[in-house]
């Protein structure tokens, strides 16, 4: 089944907006990987880059994770994939590393964040901080972080997916 991609509404209102962007490419980055096996996701299309279709999806789900549960919550969320001793382990891939699970905690932490986020306004500020400032910021700041964060690396995504197979413009 395609994963369908709706295009946010050129007049809603600014929350709505923000909203439809951010799921706009959250859809993007699946179907992005919709269609290759686990060995398509894990390769390294574009060498010398060790970035994988695999590994963004688990990056995604380690940002998620971050701005709406730790930042946005305040939450003690324990990283999924990586650590102190391996700062970039969301990217480190095995044979055992599958779509299924990294696409499952990736969904459960979409679902997380949309849940967190609807107990706040946009003006709201986070309840943790980032590592960057003291200064907590807003959910609207986040919206467009995480906009920001998925149209770069879906442009990444978009580079990774023609090398394994073609396809380009979805």
């Amino acid at each position: 089944m395609a994963i369908e991609r709706t295009m946010p509404s050129g007049n809603a209102g600014e929350r709505d907006m923000l909203e439809g962007w951010l799921e706009f490419h959250r859809q993007t980055l699946a179907r992005k990987c919709e269609g290759l096996t686990d060995e398509q996701l894990r390769t390294a299309s574009v060498r010398p880059s060790r970035l994988t279709l695999l590994g963004l999806v688990r990056h995604m789900a380690e940002v998620e994770r971050i701005w709406f549960r730790k930042v946005l919550r305040d939450e003690s969320a324990a990283p999924i994939w990586f650590s102190e001793e391996d700062p970039d382990g969301e990217f480190h891939l095995t044979e055992a590393d599958t779509w299924a699970h990294a696409h499952a905690v990736w969904r459960a932490e979409i679902e997380a964040a949309r849940r967190n986020a609807a107990a706040f306004g946009l003006d709201d500020l986070a309840e943790g901080r980032t590592r960057h400032s003291d200064m907590p910021p807003s959910l609207r700041w986040i919206y467009t972080h995480m906009i920001e964060e998925y149209a770069r690396h879906n442009g990444h995504a978009d580079l990774l997916r023609e090398r394994l197979d073609g396809a380009t413009g979805f």
